[in-house]
């Protein structure tokens, strides 16, 4: 079976019923691997399951990957790892992130303790699925089985590092035999993003609409710029690549238009853009 990408959230912190948080599914041989969790993601599989995405399977996603601590990326993970134990998950889910998801894991797992318990007690249950594993990486080689292999690079999300320390935000370089994807997770340009996008098939990016951060506060400005990819920037990546699939997520549009943004990209970039959706498969 062919690597497919599924979008199972496109949104931003900015609540919207019709993007649910950030996350992004990679499919490969029947075998889910998500990234990011962000609110809403456990009924985004299920409704991709329904359309007929081939191979998403709750009961096989024992693997996800974060890019970092905002809330619309994380709060999906108590979702993500009960939901997809109820689902007959009988291995651990395995959660790979920057310093701080072990203890986050350790957290949510203690917060359901009452429900764990309840279920391991007198409901039939998975046998092992009831374990949060939390691993703190920081950047190169992280993971690889038969299917997959995933790199975490280093992204510049703003001032996490004061609040963090090194290496708070990252991307994913993932390979399978047909693809490499890129899952940028929340940053700005920055420098070797050429270098780092290179050879990929698949780029799932971050982008926010220029010209409609022209109209915000001052202080709004700082901080978009400092933390998102605007649109021109992310032509002037994409142009540097030259990808098969530039794919939009986390789109930050305020009181813009989709049309302006587009419009941005593809003034630098003259390839194909996919404007993602919630459950588009690229």
């Amino acid at each position: 079976m062919a690597t497919q990408v599924v979008l199972l959230g496109t949104g931003t912190p900015r609540t919207d019923p019709d993007r649910a948080g950030a996350a992004t599914g990679v499919i490969v041989d029947g075998k889910t691997y998500v990234f990011d969790f962000g609110p809403g993601v456990g009924h985004r599989i299920s409704a991709a399951r329904s359309a007929g995405v081939d191979g998403i399977s709750f009961s096989d996603i024992t693997v996800a990957f974060l890019t970092h601590h905002h809330s619309d990326h994380t709060t999906g993970l108590a979702d993500l790892f009960l939901t997809s134990w109820m689902f007959q998950r009988e291995a651990p889910l395995r959660i790979f992130g920057p310093r701080g998801t072990e203890g986050m894991c350790r957290a949510v797992r203690s917060a359901y303790a009452l429900d764990i318990a309840k279920r391991t007690l007198s409901e039939p249950h998975a046998e092992g699925g009831d374990q949060l594993i939390g691993l703190d990486i920081t950047p190169g080689p992280i993971y690889r089985d038969d299917r997959i292999s995933v790199e975490a690079f280093d992204v510049s999300h703003g001032e996490w590092h004061a609040v963090h320390g090194p290496h708070p935000a990252l991307g994913y370089r993932i390979e399978t035999a047909d693809r490499i994807v890129i899952v940028s997770g929340d940053t700005t340009w920055f420098a070797e993003m050429p270098h780092l996008y290179d050879g990929a098939h698949t780029i799932v990016h971050e982008v926010y609409s220029g010209r409609a951060l022209e109209a915000r506060p001052a202080e709004w400005r700082g901080y978009h710029s400092a933390a998102h990819t605007s649109g021109a920037d992310l032509g002037r990546v994409a142009a540097a690549v030259q990808p098969a699939r530039l794919v939009l997520t986390h789109q930050i549009l305020w009181d813009g238009s989709r049309a302006d943004l587009l419009d941005e990209i593809t003034s630098e970039y003259d390839g194909p853009v996919h404007d993602g959706a919630d459950l588009d498969v690229v």
